[in-house]
């Protein structure tokens, strides 16, 4: 059948209420999902398609094959390193606290694991301060190509790089004007982060949860996105940096066995604060200006990455040290979490802000 004849048919059975709705098959999920993406079904019915699927919960064969329908409409490319960081932070971004994590790039560069971070400017259903935003007052360029991004992840005196949607899935971009009237989070909004356009001989997903039954879901969807490894933090504002202040559970897999699950306290590896993140200056807010919001991180961010002591200096010491111990360049966490310190300390990561 047709693009027109699928959505009709789908739609038929998704958007039928809370007892009569009916999952649809991978196939069908795909299909529909890439007529959309490639603007053949209009957008009232792109709605009812993403909001029903929401309302009814979409199952494990639906969220894949919308994740195929993306990878299937997506330019990605190969990257000569032996190991990849994918950092797939929320890219509705942050409205209540600074993005630590846009930091962790260099600094994990810097400790010898190239690392690619990706995002847009905004959408729904937070709106928030993105690592575009970051990127933009960083001076970067951040409408760079695949290409161009795979070139400054094989360089290794940069070893790290941001890279849009727009530049690598213009099909799902196209769809951000729609998702910010649909108010509420979609199936886009899990998957979107899974979709790895830059690849090493091994890519290791490194993706932030909240809700406790979210990591093997992850695990499964990174799986069928084709990464090798993932590890799931449950991390502030569902990003990959844990709280500062309490206990967090961080689940690693390997493809969808899981390997660990720990329950890290940050005391037990040095960390003792009274805060769980960086919380946005008094009079600054992502409704007024995000341009200064970004511009503050980024100062924050500096001063952190040259050794300065702090809530944003032990925001990179824990996530970092995870990530490290994750992907096996660290025999225990507590000896990942002195290697980043010393890194800090050094300053060397600053010269990678290029």
């Amino acid at each position: 059948m047709n693009s027109q004849e699928l959505i009709k048919s789908i739609i038929q059975r998704v958007a039928t209420g809370p007892d009569l709705s009916k999952d649809i098959a991978f196939e069908e999920a795909r299909d529909g999902m890439q007529a959309i993406l490639r603007g053949e079904i209009d957008d009232v019915q792109s709605a009812i398609f993403l909001i029903a699927l929401r309302m009814k919960r979409e199952s494990m064969e639906e969220n894949e094959g919308i994740l195929a329908a993306i990878l299937g409409q997506s330019d990605k490319q190969q990257v000569d390193v032996d190991d990849l960081v994918d950092l797939g932070d929320p890219y509705s971004g942050y409205n209540r606290s600074i993005p630590i994590s846009s930091f962790l790039p260099p600094l994990l560069a810097e400790l010898g694991l190239p690392t690619v971070i990706h995002g847009l400017d905004s959408v729904s259903p937070k709106f928030g301060l993105t690592h575009r935003h970051i990127s933009q007052a960083l001076g970067l360029e951040v409408e760079q190509s695949t290409v161009q991004a795979k070139a400054r992840l094989e360089n290794p005196s940069i070893g790290w790089s941001y890279i849009d949607q727009a530049s690598y899935c213009s099909g799902l971009h196209n769809l951000v004007p729609l998702r910010s009237l649909l108010i509420k989070r979609t199936v886009i909004n899990t998957v979107e982060t899974l979709v790895g356009p830059l690849r090493g001989k091994t890519t290791h997903s490194i993706l932030g949860y909240v809700h406790k039954p979210y990591p093997p879901i992850y695990a499964h969807l990174v799986n069928a996105s084709g990464m090798d490894s993932a590890l799931l933090v449950r991390g502030v504002e569902g990003g990959v940096i844990p709280s500062l202040r309490q206990k967090g559970l961080m689940v690693s897999y390997q493809g969808i066995e899981e390997q660990d699950k720990v329950d890290i306290d940050p005391k037990s590896l040095g960390i003792d604060q009274a805060l769980r993140a960086i919380a946005f200056p008094e009079g600054l807010g992502v409704e007024n200006d995000i341009k200064k919001l970004a511009e503050y991180t980024v100062e924050l961010g500096k001063a952190a990455l040259g050794g300065e002591k702090g809530l944003f200096y032990d925001g990179l010491v824990l996530a970092a040290s995870l990530i490290l111990w994750h992907t096996k360049k660290a025999n225990s966490l507590v000896e990942a979490a002195q290697m980043v310190r010393v890194t800090l300390d050094a300053g060397k990561a600053l010269n990678r802000l290029i």
